[in-house]
C-alpha cells in the first residue's frame, strides 16, 4: 500500500498542491485527471523525488519514503511526458545507462523480463532519434522499470502515440497490475483511465475523488468546480 498525505506545493506566491492525499493499493491503478496546468506534472515530480515538497509524507507499505532518494528509487519508477532518453545513443545503449544492475540482468530482462514484454529486442540497435514515439515510451518505461519498482508512476503515457502503441502500453499496465505492481496515472484520455479503480481531478490545488466511468464531457465539467 502506498499512502500519500497532505502534499503542499508552492512556487513564489502560487500554490500548486495544496493538502493532496490518496491511497493505492497493490494491483490498482490511481487515475489523476485535471486541465492543463493544474498541477498533475509537479504532484507526480514530488512523488518520485524529482521535486521537493515543502509539507507532506508519503509511505510505502508504512515506511516513510518521501525525501529519502535511494528509498524512492527503490520503489518508484518514474516515466514523465517528456522522452528523458539520449537521442544520438542506440536503444540498447540507452538501455545501459539507465539499467539499474549488472550486464547478466539486462539481459535476463530483454529475454525474458519487463524488456522483453516491451518489445524492446525489435529495435535496440537503432539510435532513439530514428524511433516511433511508441518505441520512445516503451524503451522508457523499460528503462524507469530497471529497478523492478512496485509503484509506477506515469505522466500522460499516451501523450502523441497512435492507436496501436497506445493499446501495447495499455496491455502491458494490465499485465504489470496483475502482478501486484501499483500505477499512478496523469490523463487526459478516456481509455486509459478506464484502466483505474479509483480517480481523482486535480483542481486549483486540491485533489478530490470522481467517480469512475464518466464522460469526457462530465469529466471535463469537474476540472473547474
Amino acid at each position: 500500500m502506498i499512502e500519500v498525505t497532505d502534499i503542499w506545493k508552492r512556487y513564489k506566491h502560487k500554490s500548486v498542491l495544496e493538502g493532496v492525499s490518496f491511497s493505492a493499493a497493490p494491483g490498482e491503478c490511481v487515475g489523476i485527471a485535471g486541465g492543463n496546468g493544474c498541477g498533475k506534472t509537479t504532484l507526480f515530480s514530488v512523488l518520485s523525488g524529482t521535486v521537493r515538497a515543502d509539507k507532506g509524507s508519503m509511505k510505502y507499505q508504512g515506511q516513510e519514503i518521501l525525501g529519502s532518494r535511494r528509498i524512492l528509487s527503490d520503489c518508484i519508477a518514474y516515466v514523465p511526458q517528456e522522452n528523458p532518453l539520449m537521442e544520438e545513443l542506440s536503444a540498447k545503449d540507452n538501455l545501459r545507462l539507465y539499467y539499474r544492475g549488472d550486464k547478466k540482468k539486462m539481459e535476463e530482462d530483454l529475454d525474458h523480463g519487463t524488456a522483453a514484454m516491451l518489445g524492446i529486442g525489435d529495435f535496440l540497435g537503432t539510435d532513439v532519434g530514428r524511433l516511433s514515439g511508441g518505441m520512445k515510451k516503451r524503451l522508457s518505461i523499460a528503462c524507469a522499470l530497471s529497478n523492478h519498482a512496485p509503484v509506477l508512476i506515469m505522466d500522460e503515457p499516451g501523450a502523441a502515440l497512435d492507436l496501436i502503441c497506445k493499446e501495447e502500453i495499455r496491455n502491458y499496465l494490465v499485465k504489470y497490475m496483475a502482478a501486484g505492481g501499483t500505477v499512478l496515472l496523469a490523463s487526459h484520455e478516456l481509455e486509459e483511465l478506464s484502466l483505474c479503480s479509483k480517480l481523482y481531478v486535480l483542481n486549483h490545488g486540491k485533489l478530490e475523488q470522481a467517480p469512475t466511468g464518466l464522460s469526457a464531457g462530465e469529466l471535463v465539467s469537474r476540472f473547474e468546480k
